[in-house]
């Protein structure tokens, strides 16, 4: 069986300039990398732009070419994150054709719950942006007037010369409504693997799930660093009650 398509969010990507040589892109993927395991050793608060390129091995200005300040970065890899759930969830559907609608969810939760426990930074940075600190800038524009956008601690905003012509991208820092994107990619999903339309009516139920899963699945590795399997057993039933008739 073919994998499940995919819909692509409809946020711009958080990215000063697109990588366009496969050389940027792989610097590109190693900031993204070195900020996911950073914010599991410092938290949000404590990440930095220069402690993210020492990390990945990248001069700073390689970060500053790709983003405004740490909010753009930690919103392009939030897009990372669901591009990455939305292919693990296509793989488990098309690996198992016969799945029914409760199959079909529990393979959209495990994925989840999987992701929460073993990539780097998700458990702090799944597919949304920590609520910005007192002060500091949202926007990711070259215009940002933020420390790190203009180059604080001695930093340079300048590139590194070695990305020229590479295209321009996105000037945005957020992920807006984070869970409405997910949404909009599991919905696609599941109808196309359950063979039915993803209809208004489908969406608001898949969002409303979303929702709903996204507080207890909180709540759940607030409880048990690893999730509390009880908690995650709760949420399983409540998703079954809510979407299976819906997507049978």
């Amino acid at each position: 069986m073919d994998p499940v398509p995919q819909t692509r969010p409809q946020t711009a990507p958080a990215l000063r300039r697109a990588p366009v040589q496969q050389r940027s892109a792989e610097r590109l993927a190693r900031i993204l990398d070195a900020c996911a395991v950073l914010l599991d050793e410092t938290g949000y608060e404590r990440l930095s732009t220069r402690a993210v390129a020492v990390r990945a091995g990248v001069p700073i200005g390689s970060v500053y070419r790709f983003f405004g300040n740490k909010r753009a970065m930690v919103a392009a890899l939030a897009l990372r994150n669901l591009d990455r759930y939305a292919e693990r969830v296509s793989e488990r559907l098309a690996a198992t054709p016969l799945l029914d609608a409760h199959g079909a969810i529990d393979g959209v939760l495990d994925e989840f719950i999987a992701m929460k426990r073993t990539v780097p930074g998700f458990a702090l940075v799944d597919f949304g942006v920590p609520a910005a600190l007192p002060g500091e800038a949202s926007d990711s524009s070259p215009g940002s007037t933020s420390d790190e956008a203009s180059g604080a601690e001695g930093d340079t905003a300048i590139g590194d010369g070695e990305d020229e012509g590479d295209g321009e991208g996105g000037s945005r820092g957020e992920v807006e409504d984070p869970n409405r994107l997910v949404a909009e990619r599991i919905c696609a999903l599941l109808a196309t693997h359950l063979g039915r339309p993803a209809d208004e009516e489908l969406h608001r139920k898949v969002l409303v799930g979303v929702e709903t899963a996204d507080a207890l699945v909180r709540l759940a590795f607030r409880a048990d660093p690893a999730g509390d399997p009880a908690l995650v057993d709760e949420t399983r039933l409540l998703l079954h009650a809510y979407l299976g008739p819906s997507l049978s």
